[in-house]
């Protein structure tokens, strides 16, 4: 049975930019269905809709498909406005966009992911290690790892302390001061909860409780919090990947085709053959097809599915993204 709002979200469970969706969806109650992922690759469902895309989580909406969690938050706020946890005045709006921008660009996470501890389990299994080499474009190798840990955390505490310092400092609840965990919250909040949940990423004499009170008081609140939205929120349908598939291939698109901007930099045309991937991370595997929409903010390709044969439309951002013509055989245009 697939959800009302034809809301399919693919991932795996412990997968940390996933949760910035469930969590967004579990406090929107919002009713969708999951197809879940091998963390690793391959990942034969998401190729037989067509999308060479490799980041988990990937989100369809009919026979849309959002990529990236900047993206597919943003689609959400806008298609679901009634009850949307988004800033509303400018400065907010900011303020939001800059938590975004500094967790996912400006090197939070990235510093995250590398006191990831060498002891951790999925360090012993080689599919793992290789999978993420190929993710990260860098070494997963226990030993640099551990060489890399200390000016890791040297970083985090940096970010902790801006944290506990500025915007926590005033006793405030949540980061807007709202009556709920707004999208701000999940914008800055997910690496801090990721890490001080995992055992032995964080040295409790540098990141303890008593060292950072307030953020640790944040994540014990949102993490209550979420679980009560949890408890009231539809039911999560799970679809295999057969069914998952059949039922997005079979959908209506859920947005019309859109245009292409006359004025972008890029200065391609709508129907021209053109791939779009990452440059950040998993930059090794680029999605192709024609150009449907271009526009500040996001590109737009058709696709045509494995399965089923239908065309699919798969959406990037533009930010850490790049797009370029190629030849109908596939190279690229010089």
């Amino acid at each position: 049975m697939a959800p009302h709002n034809d809301i399919v979200l693919f991932h795996y469970s412990f997968s940390p930019y996933a949760k910035r969706v469930t969590w967004y969806l579990a406090l929107r109650g919002l009713e969708y269905a999951q197809c879940v992922q091998p963390p690793a690759l391959p990942r034969e469902d998401v190729n037989a809709l067509g999308v060479k895309y490799r980041r988990i989580p990937i989100l369809s909406i009919g026979r849309d498909i959002y990529c990236d969690t900047r993206l597919i938050l943003r689609k959400l706020e806008e298609k679901f406005p009634s009850g949307a946890i988004g800033a509303s005045d400018p400065d907010q709006k900011a303020l939001q966009k800059l938590l975004e921008t500094w967790t996912i660009d400006g090197g939070v996470f990235h510093r995250a992911a590398q006191a990831i501890p060498p002891e951790m389990p999925l360090l012993n299994d080689p599919r793992w290690v290789k999978d993420r080499e190929d993710y990260m474009g860098r070494s997963w190798g226990k030993e640099d790892i551990a060489r890399g840990r200390p000016e890791a955390l040297a970083h985090l505490r940096e970010a902790f302390e801006l944290l506990e310092s500025t915007l926590l400092a005033d006793g405030r609840q949540w980061i807007l001061k709202t009556k709920q965990p707004s999208l701000a919250d999940i914008e800055a909040i997910w690496p801090f909860h990721w890490l001080c949940t995992m055992e032995g990423a964080l040295p409790p004499s540098l990141f303890g409780k008593e060292n950072f009170p307030k953020i640790y008081a944040w994540i014990d609140r949102f993490s209550s919090t979420l679980k009560a939205a949890r408890n009231s929120a539809p039911k999560v349908v799970t679809l295999k990947g057969p069914e998952a598939i059949q039922y997005i291939t079979q959908a209506e698109f859920a947005e019309p085709g859109g245009e292409v901007d006359a004025q972008d930099p890029l200065g391609l045309k709508k129907g021209q053959d053109v791939e779009s991937w990452p440059i950040d991370s998993g930059f090794n595997h680029r999605d192709r097809g024609q150009l449907v929409a271009l526009t500040r903010q996001e590109v737009v390709l058709k696709a045509q599915a494995k399965v089923g044969h239908k065309d699919v439309h798969i959406h990037h951002p533009r930010t850490n993204f790049r797009i370029r013509a190629v030849s109908k055989g596939g190279a690229p245009k010089l």
